[in-house]
């Protein structure tokens, strides 16, 4: 059975070298922050960028953000792991380009739920034995960085269908190791609500629980689209209504057969508006 870590629709990145923006990213609603290492910061700038997280975690919550590191093949991986040893407010790592169990392990062993971003093909070949490494909590997708890997050209149809390929595959593997729902990659055209959508919705209904984002704006476009419907929330609490009358895990509602898997959607349904 799936993990029951809380559900994570949204995952707001921001930049570790603008410190002036922590406050304003955690005040934007999405449900986890990522404070990026990596991407986001010239190579020159990764040791000031470190001194930016470590003093604002000082004053910061415990377990208030998640941090983005540098990847286990760069110069900084080691010093930025030592930065989440130290920090409380350090909720988990998000390990970029993840590529073996390996590298999950040494990164589990600083003692905090660890994200691997699959993002190579390396990194998709090795999917089985990254998703039986321990301290694992889900997985998440950069495609963007997958294309250049693999010379894919973005939005066309031959990019669809590698893309969703890889999909499935971080679903089942996911599912099979008992993760939370994975994260699927950010969709760069942040004034593009429209795209984001339909985007979102797609992942939705394959099973990913939520995605990552490059801009505030995005947040409560994935949101609404990861948000049940009342009319599913609705069948979801009569279906376990009649479960408890009947006492039964077999039976008939609306003219459809329910059985046990069913009472388990239902759960879930209503574990995504706070009601289980």
């Amino acid at each position: 059975m799936p993990s029951s870590a809380k559900p994570l629709r949204s995952a707001l990145f921001v930049p570790a070298t603008r410190p002036e923006r922590f406050e304003k990213a955690l005040a934007a609603g999405a449900d986890a922050v990522i404070i990026d290492l990596e991407d986001a910061v010239e190579r020159t700038a990764k040791t000031q960028a470190r001194d930016h997280v470590r003093e604002f975690a000082r004053n910061a919550a415990p377990a208030s953000f998640l941090l983005r590191v540098n990847d286990a093949s760069t110069p900084w991986f080691e010093d930025d792991l030592a930065l989440c040893a130290d920090c409380d407010a350090i909720a988990g790592i998000m390990l970029p380009k993840t590529e073996s169990a390996a590298q999950v392990s040494r990164v589990a062993a600083v003692g905090k739920p660890v994200v691997p971003i699959i993002e190579s093909a390396r990194g998709v070949l090795a999917l089985a034995e990254i998703a039986g490494a321990g301290g694992i909590q889900r997985l998440s997708f950069g495609y963007l960085d997958l294309m250049l890997d693999t010379a894919t050209t973005p939005d066309t149809a031959g990019a669809r269908l590698l893309l969703d390929h890889i999909r499935c595959q971080i679903l089942l593997h996911s599912a099979a190791n008992a993760l939370a729902a994975p994260l699927d990659g950010v969709y760069p055209n942040f004034a593009d609500g429209e795209g984001l959508a339909q985007l979102a919705a797609q992942v939705r209904d394959m099973g990913f629980g939520g995605m990552l984002c490059i801009h505030p704006k995005q947040v409560g476009v994935i949101h609404a689209v990861f948000q049940p419907a009342e009319q599913e929330v609705s069948w979801a609490r009569r279906v376990l209504e009649q479960a408890e009358a009947t006492a039964s895990s077999a039976f008939q509602l609306d003219g459809q057969m329910v059985d046990a898997p069913v009472i388990e959607r239902a759960r879930r349904i209503l574990s995504l508006v706070g009601e289980q």
